[in-house]
C-alpha cells in the first residue's frame, strides 16, 4: 500500500498511525503532535512498541533482498524522483517544518533544500564503484566488493528532522538497504511520514521504508533487533552512549552524530562588525537548537568589549515570536527544553557572570542571550545549552585560545574569525574537531561534505560522499581461480 504527498500532509491520513508499508495502527497507542509556537494540536501520531519494531524489521529484511538485486539505475531513479518531489512540494514541507519544529521560514527552506540535495547525492551514490581489484600473490582474481548491510535502523531527533532523517535514509536506500526509521515523537511528520510519502510517490517498493515514531522502548528494540545490522543515531551524547553500549552487546555497527559545544574564536584582527553577525547567527539560528551551534564565544581581550556591546545590541534587536510571522527566532521545542536552558543561564549568572542581554522568556519564546564575564567552569559554558545563549570568555593569546577551545568534551564544529585566513588555519590544527570553518560561523551543512564530530560529539564523519559507502555497506573479499588447486591433504 502506498500513499501520496497530497494525503500525507493531511493529518487525518496518519491519525494515530505509523507507516509500515502503509498506514497501520501500532500497539503503543497514540500521541498528539503539538505546535510549540501556539500549543495547537496538529494531529496525532501512532506510538510504536517493541513488537511493532520487530514486525517492521522482519518485513524490511524480506523486501531488501529484491531491492539489493535491482540495478543501480532503478535505485538511482527513485532517489532522483524523490529529490524532485521534495522541491515540488516545498511549500507544504516548509509549513510542516515551521509548525512542527518551531523553525523560522528561512531555516525551514534551508532544510527542504538540503533534504532534496541529499536525495540527489544519494542517487549519484548508487552508481559509485562497488569495489576494487586487489593485489594477490596467488594465481587468482582477488576483489573487494561493497554489499548492502541489509536493514539499517535510523533514529533521528526533533531539531531539524527533515535533514537529519533524510541524510541517513536516502543513502542507505540508494546502496540497496531497507530502513526502519524512528523519528522523535514530537516531529513525526517532517522527521518521517513526509519522507515516506515522498519515497512512495517516487516509486520506492513497499516494505523498504518503515516509519515508527516511538520512545525508548522502540529505540532499544530497533538497536537490538537481529534483522537490523547497522544503526545510524543522531541525538544527545548521553543517549548516544546508551545506544552505543546496547549496539556493542549485540555486535552492531553504530554511527553516532551527537551533541556539541562548538567554539567560535574571534581573533584580534577580525572584522568585528562581521564577526558579531556571524556570532549571532551561529548562536541564535533555530533558537540555538542545532548540534553545531556556537556554544562558546572565545574573544580576544583587545576586541572583547566592542564585540560584547555589538552582540548584545544584535540580541536585543532580534524579533522573537510565532515562526509563521516575520521573526528571527521561534519557540523552543517544549517546556522541558526551555527550563533546562533557563536553569543553565540563571545558574551561570548566580556563579558570577554578567547578563548582557536576554535571559528572559514568555511561554516557549526565549530571548537571545549574551553572558559576559564567563569562566570555563560555569554551567552555560561547560555544557551544551541547546538554546539561544552566547557565553563569552576572553583570551589574551593564540595559545590561550587554542587551549580554551580544546578543553571541551565535545569536538563537532569550530569557527575561527580572523583577518589572516592562514593564521586561522594554523590555529585550527591545534584543536580537535570534526569540522572547521575559517571566517565563517559554526553552523554549515552540505550534502556533498563529510559530516561528523570527534570526542563526545560522535564517531567521526559518517555522512556525505564516501563516508556513506563506509556507513551503509559491508566490504566482502572475493577470489576466483580458473581451477581448484591441489593441496597437501
Amino acid at each position: 500500500m502506498t500513499t501520496s504527498m497530497a494525503t500525507v500532509l493531511d493529518p487525518g491520513a496518519f491519525a494515530g498511525s505509523v507507516y509500515s508499508g502503509g498506514w497501520v495502527k501500532p500497539r503503543g497507542g497514540a500521541a498528539p503532535i503539538v505546535e510549540p509556537a501556539t500549543g495547537a494540536e496538529l494531529g496525532t501520531t501512532g506510538i510504536a512498541d517493541a513488537e511493532d519494531v520487530a514486525a517492521a524489521a522482519a518485513g524490511a529484511a524480506v523486501a531488501q533482498r529484491e531491492w539489493a538485486a535491482a540495478t543501480f539505475t532503478e535505485r538511482a531513479a527513485v532517489l532522483r524522483r524523490a529529490g524532485t518531489l521534495i522541491e515540488e512540494h516545498a511549500d507544504e514541507l516548509r509549513g510542516w517544518v515551521v509548525r512542527e519544529t518551531g523553525a523560522v521560514a528561512g531555516l525551514a527552506a534551508f532544510a527542504v533544500g538540503v533534504a532534496a540535495q541529499e536525495c540527489y547525492e544519494a542517487a549519484a551514490l548508487a552508481s559509485r564503484s562497488p569495489g576494487e581489484i586487489l593485489p594477490t600473490t596467488e594465481p587468482r582474481l582477488s576483489l573487494l566488493r561493497r554489499v548492502p548491510v541489509g536493514v539499517v535502523g535510523v533514529i533521528s531527533p526533533f531539531n531539524v528532522p527533515l535533514i537529519l532523517s533524510t541524510r541517513s535514509v536516502a543513502p542507505a536506500l540508494a546502496l540497496g538497504n531497507a530502513v526502519v526509521l524512528k523519528p522523535d515523537l514530537r516531529t513525526p511528520v517532517s522527521g518521517g511520514f513526509a519522507i515516506a510519502a515522498v519515497l512512495a510517490e517516487a516509486g520506492l517498493p513497499d516494505g523498504l521504508l518503515h516509519v515508527l515514531p516511538g520512545g525508548a522502548e522502540a529505540g532499544s528494540a530497533l538497536v537490538t533487533d537481529p534483522s537490523v545490522r547497522v544503526v545510524s543515531f543522531t541525538g544527545s551524547s548521553r543517549t548516544g552512549r546508551v545506544v552505543a553500549e546496547l549496539a556493542a552487546r549485540h555486535l552492531k555497527r553504530v554511527h553516532l552524530e551527537l551533541g556539541g559545544n562548538s567554539a567560535l574564536i574571534v581573533l584580534d584582527d577580525a572584522d568585528i562588525e562581521r564577526a558579531v553577525s556571524a556570532g549571532a547567527w551561529g548562536s541564535y539560528l533555530h533558537q540555538g537548537q542545532i548540534c553545531m551551534t556556537a556554544g562558546r564565544h572565545l574573544v580576544h581581550e583587545g576586541v572583547a568589549d566592542a564585540y560584547i556591546e555589538a552582540l548584545s545590541a544584535h540580541a536585543n534587536a532580534l524579533p522573537v515570536g510565532d515562526p509563521t510571522g516575520e521573526v528571527a527566532l521561534g519557540p523552543l521545542i517544549d517546556a522541558g527544553q526551555r527550563d533546562k536552558v533557563h536553569e543553565l543561564v540563571t545558574s551561570t549568572v548566580d556563579a558570577g557572570a554578567r547578563l548582557a542581554a536576554g535571559g528572559t522568556y514568555e511561554g516557549l519564546f526565549y530571548r537571545p542571550t549574551v553572558l559576559d564575564g564567563v569562566r570555563t567552569d560555569m554551567p552555560a559554558y561547560a555544557n551544551e545549552v541547546f538554546g539561544p545563549v552566547a557565553p563569552i570568555v576572553r583570551f589574551s593569546s593564540a595559545d590561550e585560545a587554542a587551549t580554551l577551545a580544546a578543553e571541551s568534551a565535545y569536538g563537532l564544529s569550530l569557527s575561527i574569525l580572523t583577518g589572516d585566513a592562514m593564521r586561522g588555519l594554523a590555529l585550527a590544527e591545534r584543536i580537535p574537531t570534526g569540522i572547521v570553518h575559517i571566517n565563517d560561523q559554526t553552523v554549515n551543512d552540505e550534502a556533498v561534505a563529510p559530516f561528523g564530530g570527534v570526542l563526545d560529539s560522535g564517531t567521526g564523519a559518517r555522512f556525505g560522499g564516501s563516508a556513506n559507502l563506509d556507513a551503509f555497506t559491508d566490504s566482502r573479499w572475493i577470489t576466483m581461480r580458473g581451477q581448484i588447486p591441489e593441496y597437501p591433504f
